[in-house]
């Protein structure tokens, strides 16, 4: 299974959506800074809910998504907890993807943020970022041979940026 992984770097709390193996089982891996209340929702393209959980007094889980029987397609990955709210889109694709593990951190105040991504073998990956407003501020084809980690100055960006990695 293709999938597109897009990842918001929070300000405190830590969210990453991983689709080892390719198959139709997504991994969403919280890490808070403190246990407290985290609700997860996942949309469809058309905003409807199609899973909403809270946990209470965890302060990092991993929980699997099954998007085995749904349509290919985008879904929105949401996560809230007391630092705010972190939105990830997927873009869930029937077919073969290289891409295994992306990850997006955020350096420093200054803008930095730290993105690394896992493939099988040799590709070439799309990355899009996104500002706070949903404008498309970079886009380049990146070289993976293994695992590569890109560094991004994006201190000028209105609003929390947005990765898109495909």
């Amino acid at each position: 299974m293709a999938s597109t992984f897009t990842l918001a770097a929070g300000p405190t709390s830590k969210v990453v959506v991983l689709n080892p193996n390719n198959s139709e089982i997504f991994k969403v891996i919280y890490e808070g800074v403190t246990a407290g209340k985290v609700t997860l929702k996942v949309y469809d393209s058309n905003s409807n809910l199609l899973l909403a959980e809270t946990t209470k007094g965890l302060s990092k889980f991993m929980r699997p998504l099954n998007f085995g029987g749904l349509d290919h397609g985008v879904y929105t990955v949401e996560v809230t907890d007391e630092a705010g709210t972190q939105t990830q889109i997927l873009n869930y694709k029937k077919g073969a993807s290289s891409i295994e593990i992306v990850h997006v951190a955020k350096l420093n105040a200054e803008g930095k943020y730290l993105l690394s991504v896992v493939s099988k073998g040799a590709s070439q990956v799309s990355v899009r970022i996104f500002d706070g407003n949903s404008n498309l501020i970079h886009d380049e084809s990146v070289a993976v041979n293994g695992s590569v980690s890109v560094i991004y100055t994006l201190k000028d960006v209105e609003g929390e940026p947005t990765f898109e990695v495909e």
